[in-house]
């Protein structure tokens, strides 16, 4: 088994490149989607998130309303870790338990957003980086997902700066072109990933 950490700043297309990889065969294991299944109704990290951010925190309906945590997180670096420390051992639970079902001889994707803040490079075998200035990042949150300049700029600041992506990634995928080209980056980058599967 080949483990691949795949991580990108928002906005930055990792998800496309996501996704391209998952059509090429990898597993990939999806850490926005672990992120919600971990909050959701019963479950023990929705409970400590109530507990320490209140039931304001909670829609008419019992799950977790997340503009409302995300406005308080976003603007308190405190808050933000006391988040972190709830869910994160949870998605990483998760995404060990996913890994353990996949086939030994399979290339297992990490999608993480937060790969270098969760440590999760320390775990894997290559770590994939999906990079674009920070101003194409800001103009493609104000475009496509409706945010605010100040808004992007915050979720952007929230997270590991490019250089420290940069610092633990053996294969940077520059995303700054079109969509086109970037098929034809990940089909080359598959291909690296597959002889390295091979040669371990």
């Amino acid at each position: 088994m080949l483990r691949v950490g795949l991580t990108g700043g928002i906005g930055s297309g990792k998800s496309t490149v996501s996704a391209l990889l998952a059509q090429h065969g990898a597993v990939v294991i999806d850490y926005d989607l672990l992120a919600r299944e971990v909050v959701e109704p019963g479950t023990p990290a929705l409970a400590q998130i109530v507990e320490r951010f209140g039931e304001r925190m909670l829609t008419e309906d019992g799950r977790l309303d997340r503009p409302a945590l995300g406005a308080v997180v976003f603007a308190d670096t405190a808050a933000r870790r006391d988040l972190e420390a709830i869910t994160h051992a949870a998605i990483l639970a998760r995404a060990e338990e996913i890994e353990r079902a996949a086939a030994t001889d399979a290339i297992v994707v990490h999608d993480n957003p937060l790969l270098v803040e969760m440590g999760g490079h320390e775990r894997v075998d290559v770590v994939v980086v999906v990079d674009v200035p920070v101003a194409v990042q800001v103009a493609r949150l104000v475009q496509d997902r409706g945010m605010s300049e100040q808004d992007a700029q915050a979720r952007i600041a929230a997270q590991a700066t490019r250089e420290e992506r940069a610092g633990v990634a053996d294969v940077v995928v520059d995303n700054s072109g079109p969509r086109a080209e970037l098929a034809v980056i990940v089909g080359d980058v598959w291909d690296e990933l597959v002889r390295r599967s091979r040669e371990a």
